[in-house]
């Protein structure tokens, strides 16, 4: 359990050595952080240390007990205060008790005595700690369970399965006002930079700020969705005020971002839609564009109709097997930081983004499967996983090569094979389902 910090202030430097060195304060369950003989000195002191009880004497030259109790007690409102005076005075004590003071004992003043008033106040402050942290605790599983059924209503919202009285009337459960002209939402992540390692309180800083951020903008909307970030939902009263809210959020996302170099993000946005029952068609073309985080540059925000121009794999085609390494770059970096939850959208763009030409052709179907067996099975080598653990697989990519025709196999067989792999990952990383693989090409995400 951790110990109660004493301070004590007294001008007579005898009762001062007598209190100080009375006690045997680690053996009482205290610990005795600092001395002074005037307030004046004191507060400075006691705001560096931050004790849990004063113990400070009425009256002393430059500042008294009363002012300096006045004086903390406003920097730090649950200190407990023990006022000694040699003054049997009722103004005296009126004031103490006015002040919020703790205890007021009488100088002279016995070390036993001193000691059981000091632990009966350190039952209350362990008593008001204790119901601190379930407070805490309880408001911390509000605020989970708040955010989970936010999520529920975010479905409902782009299920369109719903009544506009019900929808109104839930979101103002939520603070969240849905009288608009204009609808879009955005969907984004913060993943890890690829090849730098991360330390997890980055993580936190940066996903703190971001929703700090989101709560100061009236007009944007935050939903959690667990590995898959966040999704916003924005409100504005016409379309033209909607690209301008959309370029100043998505702006101050990024320069957000760049306290950060070791972590990455990217971003989809949805459609402008002119009613909440056409929410659904927002999230579509966010999701579309959001999937994009698996084959495109990272850093970006982007709408469905840049996904097609930005640079992907449908850019320079797996028209030969000069090209092995820049494909294989894209499987490889979802070995590093994908989840088992992703691994369907990662393999739907991926699939996706090759030409159906080269799908066609049975040599290049061939250099496909082998392309990500290969590097499927050299991830594994990184992670020094024993080749037992894919004897089997072994005759089933014979097979596959053999067999395999169409974009739906192929997709079924990578699906199988990168659940398998992030499985084996997971359990190599102490971490089930994480995004942090210490030391193997990959960063805490």
């Amino acid at each position: 359990m951790e110990k109660i910090k004493i301070f004590l202030v007294e001008d007579e430097i005898i009762i001062r050595n007598g209190i100080k060195n009375g006690i045997e304060w680690e053996k009482e369950g205290f610990e005795f952080v600092g001395e002074a003989s005037d307030g004046e000195l004191a507060y400075p002191m006691i705001l560096k240390e931050k004790p849990d009880i004063l113990i400070t004497d009425i009256k002393m030259p430059f500042m008294d007990g009363l002012e300096l109790s006045r004086l903390v007690k406003k920097e730090l409102p649950n200190l407990k205060v023990l006022i000694l005076s040699g003054y049997d005075e009722f103004e005296y004590a009126k004031e103490a008790i006015r002040l919020g003071v703790t205890e007021y004992l009488l100088k002279p003043i016995s070390a036993s005595k001193l000691l059981e008033s000091l632990h009966g106040v350190g039952r209350r402050i362990k008593q008001e700690k204790e119901e601190k942290q379930l407070l805490k605790k309880y408001s911390e599983e509000m605020r989970e369970n708040t955010e989970h059924e936010k999520m529920k209503f975010f479905g409902q919202l782009i299920s369109g399965n719903f009544s506009m009285a019900e929808v109104i009337e839930t979101g103002k459960r939520y603070g969240i006002n849905l009288s608009a002209q204009v609808y879009e939402v955005i969907l984004f992540k913060i993943i890890n930079a690829v090849g730098r390692r991360t330390q997890s309180l980055e993580i936190i800083e940066a996903c703190e700020s971001l929703e700090q951020m989101v709560a100061k903008t009236p007009y944007v909307y935050c939903f959690q969705r667990g590995v898959d970030g966040w999704a916003f939902l924005l409100t504005a009263e016409d379309e033209e005020q909607m690209e301008f809210k959309t370029k100043r959020f998505t702006d101050r996302i990024k320069n957000m971002m760049s306290q950060w170099d070791n972590l990455e993000y990217f971003g989809g946005i949805g459609r402008h839609v002119l009613r909440v029952r056409e929410l659904r068609q927002s999230f579509s073309d966010a999701d579309y564009a959001f999937s994009g985080r698996f084959v495109n540059a990272p850093n970006q925000i982007l709408k469905m109709d840049e996904i097609k121009n930005a640079k992907t794999l449908e850019n320079f085609e797996v028209r030969s097997f000069g090209e092995m390494e820049r494909t294989r770059e894209t499987i490889e970096k979802f070995l590093n930081n994908g989840t088992q939850e992703e691994i369907d959208s990662f393999t739907k763009v991926y699939i996706n983004e090759i030409p159906v030409e080269n799908l066609k052709s049975t040599l290049m179907r061939q250099y496909i499967i082998m392309d990500m067996y290969i590097a499927i099975m050299t991830f594994c080598e990184k992670l020094e996983i024993s080749d037992e653990k894919f004897e089997e697989e072994e005759e089933k990519f014979k097979e596959a090569v053999q067999t395999i025709y169409t974009s739906d196999e192929i997709r079924s067989y990578m699906n199988r094979l990168l659940e398998k792999a992030l499985e084996l990952r997971d359990k190599a990383s102490g971490r089930r389902y994480s995004d942090i693989i210490n030391g193997v090409g990959g960063a805490p995400v």
